[in-house]
């Protein structure tokens, strides 16, 4: 594939004086990744987009992560060299202005690039610092690839560049996303005309089966524009005003899957959940109005996880005392992602606020307020390959962490807390009875052992619990003893009681086989 010429444009890393090259210590591969990498290897090196190299300064490592469907993405991570370079002062449209001018149209057409970042070379000078190790040898990019900081503003400057002539009056271009609007449909034609006539002076290439020409209303950056103007996708909408009331708990979570607002435990739907439930319905009625942006302005964000949903705010500070909403993002969590731990949930809040709210990342500085360690833990280089997965995906916008404000009761309570409290009955019984759990203090392989603990009663169903742990040396427990500290521990494990309070542990019991 051609692509834009070097002379029109060129993507170069603006690397800071004072930093090292850094190379990844190499990653290993089932033979089965390894087979998925040379086919994607083979794919770029006959499109031209890779080449090999020798002695590079800088090395990453590519990762496999998996797509929807069972097929399988191979990215690379670039989280050091994003590092070095600092973040682009070019400046991003901003989204409520193209959107405002969007909206209003009577014919639109959204286009699409066919591999558009690809379409844009790398700096011949800057080539050899994209380089990535594989098992069959070491490559670097001769195109724009995914994941290097500072991508966007590049593509926004070519794009600037080609429909600058067009921009404000006939096309909107927010980086990738490009829409051509018109009044009527002849003169729309005559736009299209003219924007396919300077697509083809620059050597720019779309993918027609992810272009829709000549409609009447679509999707732009978030947003569902049309002729009546900005509106609520009218499908999220109707999926939520026709839901009839829960009958049970199978219902009930349907519904928190559209919501994300109301709790899959519940003994039944009572009154107040049906009173609650028109509430729902009656705001979506009357959308709240959110807060409007300053260029280069730095945006705030909270984050907040439970045991069935994740939720972030994004806001912005005009004053020291007063905080904005500018968009909120919550979904409920799949089956699988609700055994995640508080770290993991948390960063999955993050990325899927940073998915949904891509163009605002890229066009502000994004400032995350939380308690959790997320900076040291998304540098770590032993990560797991999910969350180093979502670590490339978050090196591209140099987020900064700071720990969480202090924010007025209720302030905080029009928003999901991030340590949210169970329910009433479960806060009672932690009130009534604590755990107490005795352990020798013993620091070896073998394990600790268990020498007494209560068992309360109310425990006998499925709540979660504070426990109280006391550390010390005790007298070795009796053997005739041992069978019922085994049958503590195992309810302990089934439970799940101790996952917050400490990393999952071998239980060793002397003289107690099975345990």
């Amino acid at each position: 594939m051609k692509g834009i010429d070097p002379s029109v444009t060129s993507h170069k890393l603006n690397i800071l004086p004072t930093a090292r090259p850094i190379r990844q210590k190499v990653r290993r591969f089932h033979p089965d990744r390894q087979k998925i990498i040379r086919i994607e290897i083979d794919k770029l090196l006959e499109a031209g987009f890779i080449r090999e190299v020798d002695y590079p300064d800088w090395l990453a490592n590519v990762v496999v992560v998996p797509k929807k469907e069972g097929k399988w993405r191979v990215c690379v991570d670039y989280t050091n060299l994003n590092n070095a370079c600092p973040k682009d002062s070019f400046p991003l449209p901003r989204i409520d202005q193209i959107v405002d001018s969007t909206a209003g149209q009577g014919m639109l057409s959204f286009l699409d690039a066919f591999f558009g970042y690809h379409q844009i070379p790398m700096s011949p000078a800057d080539e050899e610092k994209t380089v990535f190790i594989t098992p069959h040898g070491l490559y670097c990019y001769r195109v724009m690839p995914f994941g290097l900081k500072n991508v966007g503003a590049t593509y926004q400057i070519l794009m600037t560049k080609i429909f600058k002539p067009l921009i404000g009056h006939t096309v909107e271009v927010y980086i990738d996303d490009i829409v051509v609007k018109s009044e009527t449909r002849d003169e729309h034609v005559l736009h299209l005309q003219e924007v396919f006539h300077l697509l083809r002076k620059y050597g720019m290439k779309l993918n027609p089966s992810k272009c829709a020409f000549g409609i009447s209303a679509g999707k732009f950056l978030g947003f569902m524009v049309s002729q009546r103007g900005i509106e609520v996708s009218p499908d999220q909408v109707k999926a939520v005003i026709e839901t009839p009331p829960p009958r049970n708990k199978k219902e009930l979570q349907r519904l928190t899957g559209k919501l994300v607002a109301l709790g899959p435990r519940t003994n039944g739907w009572m009154d107040n959940c049906q009173n609650a439930f028109e509430k729902i319905k009656h705001c979506l009625m009357q959308p709240p109005i959110l807060s409007s942006l300053i260029p280069k302005e730095k945006l705030y964000m909270y984050l907040a996880v439970s045991e069935w949903a994740i939720s972030a705010v994004l806001f912005r500070c005009p004053s020291p005392n007063e905080q904005k909403p500018i968009y909120y993002v919550s979904r409920a969590l799949a089956d699988v992602e609700t055994r995640y731990s508080k770290m993991e949930l948390t960063t999955l809040a993050l990325r899927s606020a940073a998915q949904k709210l891509r163009p605002y990342f890229q066009a502000h500085p994004v400032v995350v307020l939380t308690y959790q360690p997320l900076r040291n833990i998304l540098h770590k280089p032993d990560l797991t390959e999910r969350m180093l997965q979502w670590a490339i995906e978050l090196s591209e916008f140099g987020i900064e962490f700071q720990p969480r404000l202090f924010m007025k009761d209720q302030v905080m309570a029009d928003f999901v807390l991030e340590y949210s409290q169970k329910s009433s009955q479960r806060q009672e019984s932690s009130e009534k009875e604590w755990w107490t759990l005795r352990v020798d203090g013993a620091s070896r392989s073998s394990g600790v052992h268990v020498a007494r603990f209560s068992y309360p009663d109310y425990l006998k169903e499925r709540h979660t619990t504070l426990i109280s742990i006391t550390s010390g040396r005790l007298p070795q427990m009796h053997p005739d003893d041992q069978h019922r500290p085994s049958g503590y521990v195992s309810r302990l494990n089934q439970e799940s009681i101790l996952v917050e309070i400490v990393r999952p542990s071998i239980w060793h019991l002397r003289g107690s086989p099975g345990t």
